[in-house]
């Protein structure tokens, strides 16, 4: 594939996998991106997976033509993106190493000695001439490792972002919109690292960019602005729409039923809902949902006097990114003892600028009037 008329994509297409990083859910399978800058000197950026290495160094050289690769610039040493390194380096050996510090160091830890590597350790700013091609490589550490740098075309405007502006799904994938899957790609994998991301976005600010090559999904050309925009709000935990989460942890079906009924309350006022049974759903999607919207209720049952164990291990997952800005009210469900409400309200007692909707619904095993009416007037406050 050209992306300019230099720069040729050689990465390859995965349909095989089931779990990406062994937890979230790829029905339209995963790209895994290489690129290859061909000048009076030839970069290639990037491997690929593992299973993938015959396919990518086809792909490698039928756009060399005989040629030989200069530089192999490692921007992220995840192995989904390094594992081929050794395999590059038996077919090209004279070929010079650029990375990091950090990645030299986890080249080692991963795949061990080298012998005779050719390397060359770089810092911000610093760039690299191939001919009419600069390169400047922008350090980025911890979006989302910390070895991570990004390099920037100054000749063409092509920033290559390593795992930044990813998205799950295979290159040859039925389109789809690209936030949906991308959000949950952000916030499943890069999300606790909003403070990094904001720091990268202030770099990238400072740069002409026209294209974006990440090392997943999709390259992007056109409507910059909607892309960038996106990740401003995710990196600084900033709601993208108006609207309710309802994240529910149901036994017998009388919590679901009072989430529901809630749901269809906002519904009637207009207010869009997104209502996850977390006991069956993928928790990355509901994931991906509380941090879209601007508000969120948690609907549970109480067990062994806490929550239950979905509602419990969703809580830690948006604890484990940050998750703040938001307005959160709750439901609770107790036979005898209700204590679910009180025990996620502490959970985010540390969260920042969470509005907390008093008093949480109560309900007593299952819904009556005292608890419908406290469950209007939480729909109520949710549209307020």
């Amino acid at each position: 594939m050209k992306i300019t008329d230099d720069i040729r994509y050689i990465g390859v297409n995965d349909h095989e996998l089931d779990l990406f990083e062994g937890q979230y859910i790829v029905p339209e399978g995963m790209a895994y991106n290489s690129y290859v800058i061909i000048d009076e000197k030839i970069a290639v950026l990037d491997t690929v997976d593992a299973a993938f290495g015959s396919e990518w160094l086809k792909n490698l050289k039928a756009e060399l033509e005989g040629r030989t690769p200069d530089y192999l610039i490692i921007q992220h040493m995840e192995p989904d993106h390094s594992a081929n390194i050794t395999a590059f380096l038996k077919e090209y050996p004279d070929t010079t190493v650029i990375g990091s510090v950090q990645a030299f160091t986890m080249l080692t830890n991963f795949y061990g000695a080298i012998p005779d590597l050719k390397k060359q350790i770089v810092k911000e700013n610093e760039e690299l001439i191939l001919g009419k091609h600069v390169l400047k490589f922008v350090m980025a550490p911890m979006v989302h490792w910390p070895e991570v740098m990004m390099t920037y075309d100054m000749t063409d405007k092509v920033f290559f972002t390593a795992d930044a502006f990813g998205k799950f799904g295979a290159l040859d994938a039925e389109e789809d919109d690209w936030a949906c899957e991308a959000r949950r790609y952000y916030f499943g994998i890069v999300g606790k690292y909003g403070m990094q991301v904001t720091n990268l976005l202030k770099k990238a600010a400072a740069l002409d960019i026209q294209t974006i090559c990440p090392l997943h999904g999709p390259v992007l050309k056109e409507n910059l602005g909607y892309y960038l925009d996106l990740y401003t709000k995710w990196a600084s935990y900033t709601p993208e729409d108006r609207g309710v989460t309802i994240a529910c942890a149901s036994v017998y079906g009388h919590t679901m039923e009072a989430a529901e009924k809630l749901a269809a309350m906002l519904e009637e006022k207009g207010i869009k809902t997104a209502l996850s049974d977390l006991s069956r759903c993928d928790i990355a999607e509901a994931v991906e949902d509380a941090f879209r919207y601007d508000r969120i209720v948690l609907a549970s049952v109480t067990y062994n006097g806490t929550v239950f164990p979905k509602m419990r291990e969703f809580i830690e997952e948006l604890l484990e990114r940050g998750f703040q800005n938001r307005t959160i009210g709750f439901i609770e469900n107790g036979s005898w003892g209700p204590m679910a409400a009180r025990v996620m309200k502490e959970k985010f007692a540390n969260s920042k600028n969470m509005t907390v909707l008093e008093p949480a619904v109560t309900i007593r095993s299952a819904l009556n009037d005292a608890s419908l009416a406290q469950l209007q007037q939480l729909a109520d406050a949710l549209t307020e």
